[in-house]
């Protein structure tokens, strides 16, 4: 166990002043060229629908520059490229055809993002709906296929086999088997996509500037889709950027859709994503479903691991892609020394937003349903749960260990982490706590998981997806270049820079010590920059700051380039000392041998500025040193299909307890430990803090998030009221243990950490709660709904007059109420009838017209939450009979959503001669209007009704609306 000196290990973060005091500088705090225009993008407000568009409104309005359709993004773009060989065209903007609920349709460029906000409300676009396929499941049974191009919506089936698996299930004592579903989720960066591009028409290039955090093997997405080479695309990313834990990856499409918006409109474009755009159409984690069998003999060995994976990935395989599937290939046995393996990987396509780099990217799927098993198998043979995931491990004097499915694993003392957590995190006082809790009638739990934690991801990994002939078509892919500067200037300083994309993660703190350790400096005197610009800095297409890669291979490559260039110095210093280079030394801002006078280190460090002929023969000038190093451990898929997927794996035990209250269902986490290894820590606070954050991610997917969808594909949870996710208040301080078994691999002997507990701690709280409940847990997650349901009575029938909700195809809403006014029934009959009294009365109206008799069409602006459309409403109404009752039914459609149903509404006399107005209704919403979620449309709907009813009060002479206001006349409105 190796221990760093304290000075070293949480030094304050260099980064902080400026980011605590508001002057870090993000994408929308860039200054913008002078003739900058702004970006905005119409979005499906459909699953699945083919299209038509009129664009005539948007562009005659004033300080509209450009609207762009996908025709004319085809005209001078080729569609994205796709991870697997498919004769699918994954286009940035839709066709003729949407797939997804906020897909792009159409572009406008305008002199103001506001006045570009309202071209959109101008464009008219007609769907004509086609069957929304959502689920997996029946996705695979094709009744509706998304790309007739390519015939079926499994669009990979791959199977693997590795060892002997059959014959360890033929032997086995046991056949333990779970089938789980993992749901889709996402992380919320505090900010959103944000871009500048301009097009220069005499270089025939594009300069972006973008908080894009790589992989830079993007770039070569992004230039071949805008039909430039390499060098007609400079991508850069800006200083600081607000968080990103994958998601960022996902804005390449935009920079595709900006760069051509540059182009038509002659000018820079700035597009920055608002928050609806993220939830609904950014990227989001894969859903799979998997079923897991283990072959296990009488002690609980497991001898054997059988995985049938169905992964969804929405409506495109949009690049990387399927690699959410393939990055823990190698890591399918997870902490356990099991030698005999089968998979099956399959993906689909669903109308869903497309699927990318979510934090833990592959592991909390691949997590959730192997602790889960482990649990299982437990319970199954009556055994200790933590007896069993210990018999497994992989024993630590087996390091370096090759798994089945060949990852090869650096270093690790399994064994070790469970005595910590034993010891030293009293796992004995948790037991204990659990036991007297359920002496009292309490539901607790506790619950374990280990998981290896894979970094350093090698770039030829996804290509696991193709058959070894596929891929000795394509030659062979691997390895994970990391590129790091070191520069010294005239006056002797140093500037570091990496080829890297931080979002806060501290980086810059961290390369100044471990430069400034090499070269004798304090960590002060060294200055980094991590912002990434590909015309002019060195990069690769493993650039970039993902799969936890920046401490062992960013840093560890910043350690390399400063010691070469100290030894550049040493052999300039070493005839002025009067020894040999091995001898000098370099400490305390100062060069020096023994026995010698020291020399300054700015000094030294200026000569090759000043002084360059005075370098001794055979001495390197001492100017700048640029080191590429990619490591020897990350090979290409073998003709077996084996692959070392990742570089490092660390290692954490989790354990936790909790309890599920009774009445309600919640879950609370009263204890949770967790113990690292991360090999060589480089800060201990930084460190301290991604686990921090994994785990508060963690509890997120474990417990409140999910990105829904209902049967007919439309996005319910568009805003934080309905996309739940945890503040502080609902993430209990974790307790970290540390353990350090250094990496062989890397050149500072550090591993990953920031992804860990994405991966363990969904497992180790739905283990748990199993304790607790003594029931399976097959999903998360874990609302108190879900947890109730296990043991406490269904649900009490719906109270009289509460209407279930309306069919798939849109967010459901019902309702019912009543007004009472002065007037007669009568004249409230007139009025309703009346078009030009209805243009006074609807809100948000422009006007009303007349079709026919008992067919009307308005024209509203409404605005529910953070959407505010215009649209066309239609209403006809049957079952007449004047003047008591009438029918109403029809829908809406406008940029932001559509929307129908059906109303009654019956008038009836009041005693002092007036009318009591009583009404009921169902309607269903879709596209932007139903992501923002039931709460905020129940809300919105109480306004608009009231503001209706009040209005028709004064309009007929006055009258009240009772407290039974609860919804809304869709009539008028439905968006």
């Amino acid at each position: 166990m190796t221990v760093r000196p304290d000075t070293f290990r949480s030094p304050e973060r260099v980064e902080d002043a400026a980011l605590l005091t508001g002057r870090a500088q993000f994408v929308d705090d860039l200054p913008e060229p002078g003739n900058c225009l702004h970006l905005a993008i119409l979005r499906a407000g459909e699953a699945h629908a083919k299209i038509t568009l009129d664009i005539a409104a948007a562009q005659a309005l004033p300080g509209v520059v450009a609207v762009l359709t996908g025709a004319d993004v085809a005209a001078l773009t080729k569609p994205l490229m796709v991870g697997v060989r498919l004769p699918m065209e994954c286009w940035p903007i839709a066709q003729d055809r949407v797939r997804y609920v906020g897909e792009p349709v159409a572009l406008v460029v305008a002199r103001t993002r506001y006045i570009a906000e309202d071209a959109l409300a101008l464009i008219d676009v007609v769907y004509e709906k086609l069957p929304a396929v959502v689920a997996p499941r029946d996705a695979l049974a094709g009744e509706t296929v998304l790309h007739e191009s390519v015939g079926s919506n499994l669009v990979s089936d791959r199977s693997y086999r590795y060892g002997d698996p059959e014959a360890a299930f033929e032997e086995a004592a046991h056949r333990v088997e779970i089938s789980v579903a993992y749901p889709r989720n996402a992380v919320t960066p505090i900010e959103c996509y944000g871009l500048i591009a301009a097009y220069d028409p005499f270089e025939e290039a594009y300069d972006v500037t973008a908080n894009f955090q790589g992989p830079f093997s993007i770039h070569s997405v992004i230039s071949r889709a805008l039909k430039v080479p390499g060098n007609r695309l400079r991508l850069r990313t800006p200083p600081s950027s607000g968080g990103s834990y994958g998601v960022k990856q996902g804005i390449f499409p935009y920079i595709v859709l900006a760069s051509v918006a540059a182009r038509v409109a002659g000018a820079p474009v700035k597009w920055v994503e608002d928050r609806l755009e993220h939830l609904t159409a950014s990227v989001s984690a894969t859903n799979r479903e998997t079923t897991l069998a283990a072959a296990v003999d009488a002690e609980g060995r497991v001898t054997a691991l059988d995985w049938d994976q169905l992964e969804d990935v929405g409506a495109y395989i949009r690049a990387p892609e399927p690699a959410t599937l393939y990055r823990m290939h190698g890591n399918m046995c997870g902490a356990y020394d099991i030698q005999n393996l089968s998979i099956r990987n399959r993906v689909v396509v669903t109308n869903k937003t497309p699927t990318g780099l979510v934090r833990g990217f592959g592991g909390p799927q691949v997590y959730f349903a192997l602790e889960r098993l482990m649990r299982k198998i437990a319970e199954t043979l009556g055994l200790d749960p933590l007896d069993v995931i210990e018999r497994n491990l992989i024993p630590a004097e087996a390091f370096p260990y090759r798994t089945a499915s060949g990852a090869l694993y650096d270093s690790g003392d399994y064994q070790k982490a469970l005595e910590i957590g034993r010891t030293d995190a009293r796992l004995a006082e948790l037991l204990e706590r659990r036991d007297a809790a359920r002496a009292e009638g309490r539901l607790y739990g506790v619950g374990y998981a280990v998981a290896v934690e894979p970094s350093v991801s090698n770039m030829g990994y996804v290509s696991t997806v193709l058959t070894k002939e596929e891929r000795a078509k394509s030659g062979p892919k691997n390895g994970a270049q990391a590129t790091a500067t070191v520069a010294l200037d005239p006056l002797g300083s140093v500037s570091v820079h990496v080829a890297s994309a931080p979002q806060g993660q501290g980086h810059r703190t961290v390369l100044a010590g471990v430069v400034g350790e090499v070269l004798g400096l304090p960590a002060e005197a060294v200055q980094v920059r991590t912002d990434l610009d590909t015309g002019k800095d060195a990069w690769s297409i493993a650039s970039g700051n993902y799969s936890s890669r920046f401490a062992a291979a960013v840093a560890g490559t910043g350690k390399l380039a400063a010691t070469r260039m100290r030894d550049r110095l040493a052999a300039i210093a070493a005839p002025m000392l009067g020894v040999t280079p091995e001898e000098v030394q370099f400490e305390g801002g100062m060069v020096t041998a023994e026995g010698a006078k020291p020399i300054p280190f700015a000094r030294l460090a200026a000569t090759s500025h000043w002084a360059p002929g005075t370098v001794p023969e055979g001495a390197e000038q001492a100017l700048r040193e640029t080191v590429y190093w990619t490591p020897p451990q990350l090979e290409a898929p073998d003709e077996a299909d084996r692959v070392n997927s990742s570089l490092c794996h660390g290692f954490i035990f989790d354990f936790c307890g909790v309890e599920i209250d009774k009445l309600t269902g919640a879950l609370r986490i009263d204890r949770y430990v967790t113990v690292h290894d991360c090999g060589r820590i480089l800060h201990q606070g930084m460190v301290d803090g991604q686990i921090r954050g994994g785990y508060a991610n963690a509890i997120g997917a474990a417990l409140y998030e999910e990105y829904a969808y209902d049967a007919g594909g439309a996005f319910l949870t568009g805003t934080f009221a309905d996309y739940l996710v945890p503040t502080a208040t609902e993430v209990p301080a974790p307790e970290i243990h540390h353990l350090e078994t250094p990496s062989p691999f890397t050149p500072l002997g550090a591993k990953g950490v920031g992804e860990g507990n994405c991966m363990s701690t969904p497992a180790c709280l739905a283990n748990a709660a199993s304790d607790a409940l003594g029931a399976e847990i097959l999903t998360l997650p874990m609302t108190p709904a879900r947890l109730r349901a296990h043991f406490a009575e269904e649900e009490p029938a719906a109270p009289e007059g509460v209407k279930p909700a309306a069919a798939p195809g849109g967010r459901g809403l019902t309702g019912s109420g009543e007004v009472e006014i002065s007037a007669p029934r009568q004249t409230v009959w007139d009025t309703l009838l009346d078009p030009e009294t209805l243009e006074r009365i609807v809100p948000g109206c422009h006007g009303v017209k007349k079709v026919t008799d008992t067919h009307f069409r308005a024209d509203v602006t409404l605005g529910v939450g953070p959407v505010k459309g215009r649209y066309t409403v239609d209403v006809k109404l049957t079952d007449l009979v004047e003047p008591e009752s009438a029918t109403l039914s029809g829908g809406a459609r406008g940029a932001l959503g559509s929307g129908e149903g059906a109303g009654r509404v019956v008038l009836e006399e009041t005693p002092e001669g007036g009318t009591r107005m009583r009404y009921d209704y169902e309607a269903q919403v879709g596209g932007k209007v139903a992501a923002v979620g039931g709460r905020m449309l129940d809300g919105a709907a109480k306004v608009v009704i009231g503001q209706f009813f009040r209005a028709l009060a004064a309009q007929t002479g006055g009258g009240t609306a009772k407290s039974g206001l609860l919804d809304r006349l869709m009539f008028w409105r439905r968006s």
